[in-house]
């Protein structure tokens, strides 16, 4: 008899113990980023959280879901270019869940769906572009891959809220190729700024002329001036031409006398 009651009690205090694991086991907490979604005997029922729970075991299921920004790196891609150039691209995309319900029903694992279909746009946007457009338009191609892969996760319930191209690998050979390039477009601006530093230089000695043109003394002064300018050099000989108009406006009564002289020589001889 008492072998039975001892039984009974150890029978009793067991499903004692197994219900009050039950009850401690119903009781689920989640974080503030974090959703639960509860399936009732596999029919989707709703999503709960945050905070603390209760899923009745056995005929309810919970998955969880993390709500924060997932920092997916994009392997690096081989692409051709519209100008036929091979190149390998990387690049990161910046994604969260925004329908928890969504993201588990409408797609089996939505990480591995993303990161799939972030490599293949990468690879469909880019080939519709030159090599120059990629290097030189970044942000639009990342806004048009953004673009796309936001409207295509859509139906998953997820947010891309930014992608960048990280990496733009060449070979050597179109690295030397686009050196010569960018060489070849700086000589070709040099020579284009030279010559038009030429032609307004022209511009203003013709004009300058044209104002030493209007008084004799002018050309004299900046004969002078020029000597002075050279004569600072001392480390050399200097053999300055001095023209005679120059001498004859420097001595205005010999140059009188000298046309006095012509006029009365022409009268003689007349």
């Amino acid at each position: 008899m008492q072998a039975i009651l001892n039984s009974g009690m150890l029978f009793t205090g067991a499903i004692i113990f197994l219900l009050l694991l039950l009850v401690i086991s119903m009781f689920r907490i989640l974080r503030e980023y974090e959703r639960g979604v509860i399936f009732f005997l596999g029919r989707f029922e709703k999503v709960k959280g945050p905070g603390l729970i209760i899923v009745i075991p056995i005929v309810q299921q919970m998955v969880r879901v993390d709500l924060r920004t997932v920092v997916m790196d994009v392997p690096s891609q081989d692409v051709i270019s519209r100008d036929n150039v091979s190149v390998r691209v990387n690049a990161v995309i910046y994604f969260r869940v925004i329908d928890s319900q969504k993201a588990i029903i409408n797609v089996e694992n939505f990480l591995q769906a993303t990161s799939q279909l972030a490599q293949t746009t990468l690879r469909s946007v880019l080939g519709q572009h030159e090599l120059d457009e990629m290097l030189a338009n970044r942000e639009m191609l990342n806004v048009d891959i953004q673009a796309i892969l936001d409207s295509r996760t859509d139906g998953w319930g997820i947010k891309v809220s930014n992608v960048e191209i990280k990496h733009i690998d060449l070979n050597e050979t179109m690295i030397r190729a686009i050196a010569r390039q960018a060489e070849a477009e700086r000589t070709r601006r040099a020579k284009v700024i030279h010559a038009s530093g030429e032609m307004e230089a022209s511009e203003k000695l013709v004009e300058a002329a044209g104002k030493l043109a209007q008084e004799p003394n002018a050309i004299l002064l900046r004969y002078l001036q020029t000597l002075t300018e050279i004569a600072s050099e001392k480390n050399s000989t200097i053999l300055f031409p001095m023209p005679t108009e120059l001498l004859a406006n420097l001595m205005p009564g010999k140059k009188a006398k000298a046309e006095n002289k012509t006029g009365n020589n022409t009268e003689n001889d007349e």
